[in-house]
């Protein structure tokens, strides 16, 4: 009974939550209006920040119980998840919907207030009114109300029979779905366990910055507030380029366009603030050191987060349609997204020009070899390489306005997105790596023109002598890869020189040193594993493997048909068959072993396994496996490495078609990244032909399918399956042994005879293509007739790709992370 008020407890608690932030933010408002402390006001309004987030976290845990019990009368359980579903991919389902992700983010911006609602001191009042008002708006998209025709909302508490309209729920207003439609196959991953929170971290935590420079602004208090915001804007720009690189890096391990950034409206759209608080963060050291670019540092921090809610009205919204692969569908918000986004872009807006003659300008002109000079043009740089993203993903918005306006949207996004915005972003990384040296270079080295050879000539020499040599080694011929590896190779000398000679002095110095040379690997590792990436499952038979299919598909990829072995690259590899994974292990089954049964997650095995596939499973075991999964084991071998085998995943999916899953190699220079490209349908029914009858006695060597079959032996059995057996029946069972060339299959039909009836039970191995039974046995001519159905041979399309030191991208980030908690350590003692 308690099940049907949950919900209502849950709305109890996002109304409370909306009215105590809106409560919260008019209290400080009174408090900091006040010309004398009102400690009253202070403590009401402390009072009701706990209230809301007491209320927050009551959402939460409402939501996650509904998940964990399964409540299937409400339409974001059943709509997120399911029955088979293990614990961590349950709790990821809080987040697979618009309401849940809205949640996390409010979630994680009410535990940041509670952290510095005691730390912020005379900034308190101001910053968290701003705080708490968009903690209000966000609220909002969880009411699920409607006042005067007007949705405010969604809720994450409605039933089933609320969004529905199903005859089940007028004959029987009671009825629970058995179970929920699931969690999308391509979520359940590990990494998405850990990146929609971290990533919305990183969304939460630019709301700090921006609430402490509206409130500086608002009390005309310029400079005081920047020693306190720093650290925290180095905390957001770090945990949101950390949700962005795992993004990146679930793409590269479950999605198979074959890399790791596709350059989608949506990764844009989170790219491109991240872009403007590394700006940001540069301009803020500029102006702490030099008392320069106050007024860009201030714009650039109040962009920063109103960037973030750009990309929050692009994705929820549904304005970006089918163009995006992430964008989650349109739950009628769109125009209250638009009014959030438009109110906090009014209010910065209006605040910016009525303090921009008040803010501190410094007039004085830099020399051109001065490093605020080269640091202002690098903040410059950042900003118009976010531009140059964020203006073409902004094509469905320009669209929509125009066609708002009675005009013809006729702007169409880049043809081919990869190539468009990775031709565009070269340059600027080639303009980023040359900075990134030359500023730290004549920041730590008082540089002027007299020591010019003196600060450059050693980290250009070194930079050349090991470009030459990577660039003849590595066969760098393309000329703007050429020069983006040399200033990479550059970036990376001139940090370390810096590197070793801050060590020397104090450690903390190094954070700057350290991250850009994370950066410098970074971009020599996209470079190579985007741009020196290698298809090697080429098609060298000559023959189309699909008609239907383009050049392209048809040159890159190769076919395997189940058992027979094909050259790609110096590697032989053969397709060994479909196998199912047992569930919460790394152990895969041949699915040639096992029986289906009722419950679609449960298998039964045929077979006994023991050495070859490393488990003690024996015959009649039950093993729990994911439906829709099948993997395909592919074996590679050469004479020059260790032969290993690869387990690319595939699903037929009735209404997104294949969903393929690459499984990769990884060695220190490379990654072998594998994916099938099609597969025949796994629930297709074969087509048999017809039956072929032969007679064969024992030692005989004949021809099933396109293989060479052995007739081992003949021997009565005294147990099968589970047919209770008497001294009068008979089990007479054959061996018969298959050599594809690659392995051997043994099948071992019967032909049983059980109180005067004859049952011809038969041998079916779909993979290989064979159907076989004992059709009669000819004792006189001690032979047996067997009777023979074929059809095609299981197979893949398989496209092999090699990726060149991509492990340069991730360990050049991981650098990059520690160069950053580094510098936070350094601003954080800084402020003790």
């Amino acid at each position: 009974m308690w099940r049907s008020y949950i919900g209502d407890i849950g709305h109890l608690f996002v109304i409370v939550a909306f009215v105590s932030a809106i409560v919260t933010a008019v209290s400080y408002f009174i408090n900091n209006k006040s010309q004398v402390a009102q400690p009253a006001w202070l403590l009401y309004a402390r009072t009701t920040l706990i209230i809301h987030c007491i209320s927050i976290v009551g959402v939460l845990v409402i939501i996650l119980m509904m998940l964990y019990h399964h409540f299937f009368e409400y339409y974001y359980v059943w709509s997120h998840s399911s029955l088979q579903l293990s614990t961590q991919f349950l709790v990821s389902c809080l987040w697979e919907g618009q309401e849940g992700s809205f949640l996390i983010w409010i979630f994680w911006q009410a535990i940041i207030a509670l952290f510095l609602i005691k730390r912020l001191k005379q900034y308190e009042a101001p910053f968290m009114v701003v705080f708490c008002l968009v903690q209000a708006v966000l609220c909002s998209m969880l009411l699920g109300i409607v006042i005067f025709d007007v949705k405010i909302g969604s809720s994450p508490f409605l039933l089933v029979s609320d969004v529905i309209d199903a005859p089940i729920f007028k004959s029987n207003p009671e009825y629970i779905p058995e179970d929920g439609t699931g969690l999308n196959p391509l979520l359940q991953n590990y990494w998405m366990v850990i990146h929609p929170p971290t990533l919305f971290l990183g969304f939460a935590l630019t709301l700090v910055p921006f609430s402490l420079c509206i409130a500086g602004l608002w009390k005309k208090k310029y400079t005081e507030w920047i020693g306190l915001m720093l650290p925290w804007l180095q905390l957001a720009a770090i945990i949101l380029g950390i949700g962005i690189v795992m993004g990146a890096y679930w793409a590269y391990e479950t999605l198979n366009f074959g890399g790791y950034w596709n350059w989608d409206p949506v990764e844009n759209a989170v790219y491109v603030p991240w872009l403007i608080l590394i700006a940001a963060i540069h301009a803020i050291i500029l102006f702490k050191n030099k008392r320069k670019a106050y007024r860009l540092s201030v714009i650039l921090i109040i962009a920063a987060f109103l960037l973030i809610l750009y990309s929050t009205f692009l994705t929820r919204s549904g304005i970006l349609g089918d163009s995006s692969v992430h964008s989650f569908t349109d739950l009628g918000l769109s125009g209250q997204l638009l009014l959030f986004l438009l109110l906090f872009v009014g209010l910065s807006a209006l605040l910016l020009i009525k303090r921009w003659k008040e803010m501190p300008s410094n007039t004085k002109e830099d020399a051109i070899y001065s490093s605020s000079f080269w640091m202002f043009v690098g903040c410059i740089m950042l900003c118009l390489m976010s531009f140059q993203v964020l203006i073409p993903t902004s094509i469905p918005v320009f669209n929509s306005v125009k066609e708002l306006f009675g005009g013809v949207a006729n702007i169409a996004p880049p043809a081919d997105a990869v190539s468009f915005y990775s031709n565009f972003q070269l340059w600027f990384c080639l303009g980023i790596s040359i900075l990134t040296g030359t500023i730290q270079l004549i920041w730590w080295n008082k540089f002027t023109l007299r020591n010019f050879r003196e600060v450059y000539v050693t980290p250009l020499l070194f930079s050349l002598l090991i470009a030459t040599i990577g660039i003849s080694i590595l066969k760098v011929y393309d000329f703007k890869y050429i020069l983006l590896f040399f200033f990479s190779i550059y970036g990376i000398v001139a940090n370390a020189l810096i590197l070793i000679k801050l060590a020397k002095q104090k450690f903390v110095l190094t954070a700057g040193a350290l991250a850009h040379i994370g950066i410098g690997f970074m971009f020599i590792g996209i470079l190579f594993s985007a741009g020196y990436s290698k298809v090697i499952s080429l098609n060298k038979t000559g023959l189309i493997i699909s008609k239907e299919a383009d050049v392209e598909f048809n040159n890159e990829n190769t076919i395997l048909w189940i058992g027979e072995s094909r050259k790609v690259a110096q590697m032989d590899v053969t397709y060994q068959g479909r196998r199912k994974k047992i569930k919460g292990t790394n152990h895969y089954v041949p699915l040639s072993l096992l029986v289906s049964t009722e419950d679609p997650h449960l298998m039964i095995l045929k077979d006994s396994l023991y050495n070859d596939y490393k488990l003690n499973l024996k015959r009649g075991d039950t093993i729990e496996v994911s439906k829709e999964d099948i993997y395909y084991e592919v074996y590679f071998d050469a004479p020059d490495i260790n032969s290993f085998s690869l387990y690319p995943r595939a699903q037929i999916n009735p209404t997104m078609g294949l969903l393929a899953s690459p499984a990769i190699k990884k060695y220190w220079n490379k990654d072998l990244y594998t994916h099938v490209s099609s597969v025949p349908d796994p629930d297709a029914e074969p087509e048999w032909s017809d039956t072929q009858k032969m007679t064969i006695s024992l030692g005989d060597t004949f021809q099933l399918n396109d293989y060479i079959a052995h007739f081992r032996g003949v021997q009565r059995i005294f147990e099968y399956e589970d047919i209770e057996l008497n001294e009068k029946d008979y089990v007479i069972q054959l061996d018969i042994e298959l050599n594809t060339g690659i392995k051997i299959i043994n099948y071992r039909p019967v032909y049983l005879i059980k109180e005067n009836m004859v049952a011809r039970p038969a041998e079916v191995d779909e993979e290989m293509g064979i159907q076989l039974w004992v059709e009669a046995i000819h004792p006189e001519q001690a032979s047996f007739e067997l009777g023979v159905k074929t059809t095609g041979k299981d197979y893949v399309i398989l496209k092999v790709v090699e990726k060149p030191y991509i492990n340069l991208l991730w360990a050049g980030f991981i650098l990059v992370i520690f160069g950053f908690f580094v510098a936070i350590y350094r601003r954080m003692k800084e402020l003790s």
